[in-house]
């Protein structure tokens, strides 16, 4: 048996506690309550916007085709009248570069207002949320349901609560495929079962992760598989709009009757009701100060709100404020350099952006030289070169167009001067050029110029530079 530890004066020592920290803390199922305010009119307002932005867009049709079509197998995607094509994957990067530094500045500006208003899967978990309310009830019925054994009225509520997030999920599946393959023929051939395998993959693949991320990781999503919660705070700063407890204002916490004066009782405005908690969709207690599980959503404000209007005390004991005017009693300052230097960089950026987009030119054209022979001697002692044109015509419109050549005295061009050209068809053109050794002046290669221009249309002509080769002077 082990003797006790003593110290070197012989007194026994206390016992070392050792404390475990448990890593992973067991999801407490939220139990959000339902309730009215600006904020969440503003949130549903956005909300059903981008719904029917995402639902709706899909089904418009400009030209003749679907108005936002991403064409896979032809390497083409339509975007509202224009065409892109893969050698335009430096505009995708652009507009990535975009949308990194405007969720970067509007940051700094306001916290997470893009989560709590606009990220899909805070929309979708509201949405998934509303099908629970009106299936179970509010907080107090959902948690006595779950609460009560199976019976045949748990088991219908619990049922339809399930069709209709199915519903809803594959609904939002069926419309992103839609954006894939043409969502009028997708549709029809749904409902004949007439659909090719790899659309109906990704149909159940956006269904169930739909159904999965709404329905049951909900907050989970928030808290721990998002990146945003992780690096938001390296962009925050002390005057960062965010959603704030005011506890100068709040403490001391305490239940009051409604005539009571809570200062002759030593109190705050916080009468400690928890609604703050009750309707938050991560389930933090935002007096608990500033914690990366909020979403800046301000359920807590519209619920604050109403508490202080049926006290008779002002609004605002939460709201949104910044750290340096809760915390240290100064005024929040709106213009400051890093927002100032992100507000830069996202102007350049898209000013750049839509420069390259509208000069973008609706002719592409590719050289080929061919690779059999540098260079061919005719019988009546002419140099000649063939070559392959590439010509994509990447307007909606068929075209035709009109080809030339340049670069040497003389040069005679042999084969189609204009042809026509669909609209997004890549056509190959055989060419050869002529040249007399006199206008080569012993030059081994010269630079040839080919040069597309439109001739049903008003565009910018193309030209592009290949080599003329010729043998070594004697």
């Amino acid at each position: 048996m082990s003797e006790p530890n003593t110290h070197k004066n012989g007194s026994e020592q206390e016992p070392e506690i050792i404390e475990v920290v448990d890593l992973y803390k067991k999801r407490e199922k939220i139990y959000t309550r339902s309730f009215q305010g600006f904020f969440r009119n503003l949130r549903i307002s956005g909300g059903a916007f981008l719904f029917i932005l995402y639902f709706g867009v899909a089904w418009i049709s400009t030209t003749g085709r679907q108005a936002v079509l991403f064409d896979l197998p032809a390497r083409q995607f339509h975007i509202f009248g224009a065409t892109f094509y893969p050698q335009d994957f430096i505009l995708l990067s652009c507009l990535l570069i975009i949308c990194a530094f405007g969720l970067f500045f509007i940051t700094v500006l306001a916290g997470r207002v893009w989560c709590g208003y606009t990220c899909p899967q805070s929309v979708f978990t509201w949405v998934f949320m509303w099908a629970e309310h009106i299936t179970e009830g509010d907080r107090n019925q959902r948690m006595k349901l779950d609460k009560a054994g199976l019976s045949s009225a748990k088991f219908l509520r619990k049922a339809f609560k399930h069709i209709l997030w199915l519903a809803i999920a594959l609904a939002t599946g069926i419309t992103f495929v839609g954006y894939f393959t043409p969502i009028r023929e997708l549709v029809p051939n749904l409902l004949t079962l007439d659909v090719h395998p790899w659309a109906l993959f990704w149909i159940g693949f956006f269904t169930l992760a739909t159904y999965g991320n709404a329905g049951w990781l909900r907050e989970q999503v928030c808290i721990y598989m998002c990146p945003y919660a992780r690096f938001q705070s390296v962009m925050y700063d002390e005057n960062t709009a965010t959603v704030w407890y005011d506890p100068s204002r709040g403490e001391l916490r305490g239940p009051r009757k409604r005539t009571a004066d809570p200062k002759s009782q030593g109190l705050g405005d916080c009468i400690d009701c928890k609604m703050c908690v009750h309707v938050c969709p991560t389930g933090i207690d935002i007096r608990d100060g500033l914690q990366y599980e909020c979403i800046g959503c301000a359920a807590c404000i519209d619920a604050c709100d109403s508490i202080m209007d049926k006290m008779g005390y002002d609004k605002g004991l939460i709201r949104y404020s910044t750290e340096s005017e809760i915390v240290e009693g100064k005024p929040g300052k709106i213009i400051r350099p890093r927002l100032v230097g992100y507000f830069v960089a996202l102007a350049i950026i898209t000013v750049m952006f839509l420069v390259t987009v509208s000069s973008r030119s609706m002719i592409e054209l590719e050289i080929l030289r061919d690779r059999q022979s540098l260079y061919t001697e005719t019988a009546d002692g002419l140099i000649e070169n063939v070559y392959t044109l590439k010509l994509v015509n990447k307007d909606q419109q068929t075209h035709r167009y009109r080809i030339t050549s340049s670069g040497l005295d003389g040069l005679r061009y042999e084969g189609d001067k204009s042809v026509e050209v669909a609209s997004g068809e890549l056509l190959n053109i055989p060419v050869r050029l002529v040249a007399s050794p006199e206008a080569l002046k012993g030059k081994r290669n010269t630079t040839v110029i080919f040069t597309v221009t439109a001739e049903t249309a008003t565009m910018q002509p193309v030209s592009t530079e290949s080599r003329f080769l010729a043998p070594a002077p004697r």
